[in-house]
């Protein structure tokens, strides 16, 4: 078969990664040759860096901190960056029902998962329920054009369910401006593909099987000019007595989720979006997660424990074929 100006006869695939968020961040991309790698890698690793400056809660000088410690009413500048993940936290919010809660950092920090403590504490879980608005849109107001924020009530932002969905969109944004037209971006459990292989063909992305401790695949995902995201109870918990606690926080149980889903995996075009959603249908549950699911049109996956071990539920793309049940 002939070569074509898409799959000329140079093409070489470098892989690039960094620390970033207590996690890595990679790119695997197709290059002809005029790609300048070291001016990519060290644009990538700012981009992540200053969402980590920006939104990590470990920071002392982060700017979420800073907001979390600012006087309730008292408007705080924010980045441009900040703004936008937070604009879009409370609109996915909105749209599950409070499942996805950008709010419920005392109670992500009282039950051991945060900066504060690395262990439950009862005083303080009792204290972060009071301190935990249901209604975070009405608790948290954004003011667009001014750049700033500002507390209508004692509440601690967290935006680990989203941060690192949107550290992966500004890679690839970093990506197209380098002129980058075939990568696969990852950091952590979210991906984006950036175009195809030069190949032509789409790149393949494993869905992990949700095994504490061991890391294989249950199945893959082709993706191309999509992003993926999975959250699941399997990978951060801590074990207290005879019980696991997942790290993902149920702020209307003001507890950590605890039910049959395992993982869910979501599709879209946005990784900030997939990361968000993929936390909100975790917290959904597996009776209310795939009902929300389908009433948004959204691509997700669902594995859920069962006594006969695990079995999947899917939404759009990843739904039963039509005549066999899902």
């Amino acid at each position: 078969m002939p070569k074509t100006s898409s799959d000329p006869p140079n093409w070489r695939r470098a892989a690039l990664n960094g620390p970033t968020m207590g996690t890595r961040w990679s790119v695997h991309l197709d290059t002809d040759g005029t790609t300048d790698l070291a001016a990519v890698e060290a644009d990538l690793a700012a981009a992540v860096e200053q969402v980590d400056a920006q939104m990590s809660p470990w920071k002392e000088d982060s700017d979420l901190v800073r907001l979390n410690r600012a006087p309730v009413g008292a408007w705080v500048q924010v980045p441009a960056q900040m703004l936008e993940v937070l604009t879009c936290a409370l609109d996915v919010h909105m749209q599950s029902a409070g499942a996805f809660n950008p709010c419920a950092g005392a109670l992500v920090d009282a039950w051991g998962f945060g900066a504060a403590r690395d262990v439950p504490d009862a005083q303080a879980i009792r204290a972060a329920r009071a301190a935990t608005p249901r209604d975070a849109g009405a608790a948290l107001e954004i003011d667009l054009p001014g750049g700033r924020v500002r507390k209508a009530v004692p509440l601690q932002v967290d935006l680990c369910g989203i941060a690192k969905g949107y550290g992966v969109d500004r890679m690839a944004a970093v990506l197209h401006r380098h002129g980058v037209r075939h990568a696969l971006a990852a950091l952590d459990g979210e991906l984006r593909a950036v175009g195809h292989q030069a190949s032509g063909a789409a790149w393949a992305v494993a869905v992990e099987s949700p095994e504490a401790g061991r890391r294989a695949a249950r199945g893959v995902i082709e993706l191309q000019d999509l992003s993926v995201a999975t959250s699941g109870d399997y990978r951060r918990y801590l074990t207290v007595g005879d019980h696991r606690l997942a790290h993902t926080m149920d702020a209307q149980r003001c507890a950590p989720v605890n039910h049959a889903v395992a993982s869910v995996t979501v599709l879209a075009r946005s990784c900030m979006r997939a990361d968000a959603w993929a936390t909100a249908l975790l917290v959904a549950g597996p009776a209310q997660g795939p009902v929300l699911a389908r009433q948004m049109g959204m691509d997700a996956l669902f594995l859920l424990r069962g006594a006969d071990g695990l079995r999947e539920v899917g939404t759009g793309r990843f739904g039963a074929p039509p005549g066999r049940p899902g």
